[in-house]
């Protein structure tokens, strides 16, 4: 912790790094759910294919040219970046900058579902609540205490 840092400065930062490992362990969690998709790049493409059913233009337009071409490198990129997301936020190592591709990451994930025309985006704990923690941390994610390295 920094020298001359306020009490309320201390608390703010103990108050991150704890968001950051609640956040760290739930896209460990994710990555882990997802480590199938390294054998079988089909799991992936049959999720998309369900999101397809009912979505709107836009997200239909987003399935066919964005994720459903890039299904063998996304099945194997997803779960590897949520893993190597969470033990980072957990360590502490670079947390803004982590903070910040995982939000694009988790922003991807609501354009391909479809979530951001449904109600639940705003009560389901993936939707607002995880990319709310990530932007406070890519906003002031420094010099967190317990990390093993100042992003």
């Amino acid at each position: 912790m920094m020298r001359g840092q306020s009490a309320r400065g201390r608390s703010g930062a103990y108050g991150l790094r704890a968001l950051a490992v609640m956040i760290g362990v739930f896209f460990v969690f994710n990555g882990l759910d997802k480590l199938a998709w390294f054998a079988d790049s089909g799991i992936l493409a049959q999720r998309l294919q369900e999101w397809m059913q009912g979505a709107s233009p836009n997200t239909r337009w987003y399935i066919e040219t964005v994720a459903v071409p890039g299904v063998p490198l996304f099945a194997r990129l997803v779960p590897l970046a949520e893993l190597s997301t969470g033990v980072a936020l957990i360590l502490g190592f670079w947390t803004r900058m982590v903070a910040v591709l995982a939000f694009l990451m988790v922003v991807n994930f609501h354009l391909a579902r479809g979530f951001f025309y449904e109600w639940a985006f705003l009560t389901d704990g993936t939707g607002l609540p995880v990319l709310g923690g990530l932007l406070a941390l890519a906003i002031d994610g420094t010099r967190l205490p317990f990390s093993v390295s100042e992003s």
